[in-house]
Parts: structure tokens; sequence; C-alpha cells
């Protein structure tokens, strides 16, 4: 006699070790299906690491260069005139030489452009004569000490850099920039060429070819400040300073200088110091992650799909052996969880080997370009278990297809 509520078949029952035996078995039968299914994850998943080792390994290089070059820039601005409209020049007659004494200090040097009346043009000729350009050029005309020449790391291509000695004296020389060389048609300065703004003549002593902070000299004619102070007079307003300092003295520069060059007025100068390098650092790392985070997570749907078109194909492949299964008292879940172990599978495998293939880019790259190779560990360990989440994901439409199959239906193609 059977009992109302006792089953006649007992159900049957899907282990864990029958789950893995079959998912093995599933991968191995069809090994190119399996490779091409788990492709899509190792391409997701070594994008995702080398993407973010790489953005690693240039924010290091881009914060290393960041340090050699603007934290050791100090520019200072004379605001004597928006604190009093009767104040004169801010800067005082020895500047470059009172923050030269400064702890921290390499070179420091006063600058400023000369405002000359709109029809003043530079020529390599004398107005009038033969030989130059009918109209002249156009070209700014900055006023600067010594000190501002080698501040800002200036190199010449041909001459020399005029010195204290012509500064001092106000000799009519002058360094003309490349570009500004080329347009006046001075190619060598063996014949002593001159070059005159408006009506006054000066010597040219060198050719700018470089610098390192003020690009704006490659396209102006530089004149001692001194010799700018005779013959236009000392600057109304615009006047600043350029102060190269060691490694991490800057922003203490910053704070000093005011006071030791006016210590009776500090406010009539406004220092600028560099920005705070770890905020710059953090600003930069930030956005390139953000950036190459959404390239990464491009690559892992891309990568997601192949397997859930590959996995869904599988299932129609496969329609007959579910059907048996199922006529042989297999249920849904049993499909849907053998289904899901091999998805599963595929993608943990194809996260190992995308996280090696990532980590492996990353040094290459970094020894190629002769930089520091930087993979964060937690990258490497989160990037399997992405590739195993991918796969899960992937696989779960199939697997619910694949336990909707009717027994009947299927044993019937």
């Amino acid at each position: 006699m059977i009992r109302r509520g006792t089953p006649v078949v007992p159900p049957s029952v899907f282990g864990w070790r029958d789950l893995l035996s079959e998912a093995f078995a599933g991968m191995v039968q069809r090994p190119a299906r399996s490779v091409l299914t788990a492709l899509g994850t190792v391409l997701g998943v070594g994008a995702f690491v080398a993407i973010l080792g790489l953005t690693a390994t240039a924010s290091s290089q881009i914060d290393t260069r960041f340090n050699a070059l603007t934290a050791t820039e100090v520019t200072v601005q004379d605001v004597a005139r928006e604190q009093d409209e009767f104040a004169g020049p801010a800067f005082p007659e020895d500047a470059d030489a009172r923050v030269q004494r400064l702890a921290g200090v390499r070179h420091a040097g006063v600058y400023w452009s000369v405002r000359l009346p709109p029809t003043t043009s530079v020529r390599s000729a004398p107005v009038g004569s033969s030989g130059g350009p009918a109209d002249g050029e156009r070209a700014e005309v900055v006023a600067a000490s010594p000190g501002v020449l080698r501040a800002a790391s200036v190199t010449v291509v041909e001459g020399r850099l005029y010195d204290e000695f012509a500064t001092d004296r106000a000799q009519p020389v002058a360094l003309i920039g490349r570009g500004v060389a080329s347009r006046l048609g001075i190619s060598t300065l063996q014949t002593r060429p001159v070059v005159f703004v408006g009506d006054q003549p000066f010597t040219v002593a060198g050719i700018i070819g470089g610098t390192e902070r003020k690009a704006d000299l490659l396209l102006s004619v530089v004149v001692p400040h001194r010799t700018a102070e005779r013959i236009w007079g000392p600057p109304v307003e615009g006047a600043a300073m350029l102060i190269a300092t060691d490694l991490g003295a800057a922003r203490q520069i910053a704070a000093e200088v005011p006071t030791a060059l006016r210590p009776d007025h500090p406010e009539y100068l406004k220092a600028v110091p560099p920005p705070d390098p770890r905020a710059l650092r953090g600003s930069v790392s930030g956005d390139l992650s953000q950036l190459f985070l959404v390239l990464a997570a491009i690559c892992l749907v891309i990568g997601a799909v192949g397997i859930a078109n590959t996995t869904l194909v599988a299932v129609l492949e496969r329609t007959a052996e579910i059907g048996l299964r199922r006529a042989l008292g297999a249920r849904g879940r049993h499909i849907t969880t053998q289904f899901l172990a091999e998805s599963g599978a595929l993608g943990a495998l194809g996260g190992l080997v995308g996280t090696s293939l990532g980590v492996l880019t990353t040094v290459t790259v970094a020894l190629v370009r002769d930089w520091t190779p930087v993979v964060h560990p937690a990258t490497v360990a989160a990037a399997p278990a992405i590739g195993l989440l991918t796969g899960l994901l992937a696989g779960l439409y199939p697997a619910w297809r694949a336990a909707r199959v009717q027994p009947v239906e299927a044993l019937r193609r």
C-alpha cells in the first residue's frame, strides 16, 4: 500500500561531486568550444589587468616628471597697484640678490613684457634701408635679468647668454628666439647681426634654441632689464619674478619671498607656489583610472556576451542530452547548476589566463619604455574572481533555457 504524500520514485540527487564531474566532462568533451568560450573572458580580464597596471605605471612616471619640473617653480607677481594705486614698482633694485640668499633657491630673476607702441616692429635692418623686411616683424620684447635665463634653463643654439656685466652696464644686447631669427633672416652670428626694436639697435648675443620654463621666450626678443629701463623706463605693472628651487622647497620659498623682497609691504607681492604634488597625482591617477576602467568594463561586457552566445549554442546542440537527463530524473535546477558550473569554470579559467597575460603585458611595456612596472596586488587577486563572476552572469540565460527543455520534446529531435 502506498501512503498519500509518499513519492513513488525517490527524488534524484545531484551532489557537488556529480556537478563538478559533469561540468568537467562538458568542457573536456568539446575542447575547441570551451577554448573559444573562455577566450572572451581571457581578453576581458587581460585587458582589465593590463589597463590598470599601465595606468599605475604611467601615473608613477607622471608624478616623477611633475616633481622634476613643476614642483620646483615659483612665480612672484607685482600686485602693488591692486593694493595702492599710487604705489611704485614692488620689486626692489636688488630683488635677484635678496631672493638668491634664501635657502633652497637655485636661480631667480625679474622679468616683464615691454609695452611698445602698436606701430613698433622688430627688424634686422634700420627703417628705410634695404635688405630688411619691408614692414618688420611683430615680436614680444621681454626685459629679463640673467637670473631669469638660468631659472628657465635657456639654451642657445649659437652665441651665448648675456651676463651680469652686460646687465649692470645696460648694454644694447639681445637674445632672440629661433623662430624670430628665422623670420628675420638671421641664420648665423658670425656677421654680428643687429636687430632693431623700433629705432633702437641691439647686438644679437645668442639665438635661443630651447627652454624648460617660459616657452614664450622662444618667440621673443629678450633684452637685459637694466637696458630696458634705460630705454623704455621701469615697468609700470606686470613685472614678475621666476624662481627655480630645490625639490621640496618651493612652497616654503613661496611663503618667505614676499617678506624677503618687501619687508615693509609684503602684500605688494603675490607668490604663486606649485600645486600640491599629492593632489595633482591623485587627480591625474583618478582621471586615468576612471577612463581605463570604462574601457576594461567594455572589454568584459564583450567577453560576457561571447560566453553567453557560445553557451546558448551549446544548449541547443545538447538538447537531446538534456532531454535524456531530464527523462532519467534530473530536475531543472540540476540542469541549471550544471550549465552555470560550466560557464563559471570557463570564466574563472579565462580570468586566470587573462590575469597572467595582463601582468605580462604591463611588465613588457614598462621594460620597453624603461619604466618601473607597478601592478597592485588587489588587482591581481580580484581579476580571477571577476572572470568567475562574468562567467556566472553570462551563463544565467543559457542555463535558464536549458532548464526549460521538456524531455519529450527533446527526445523527439
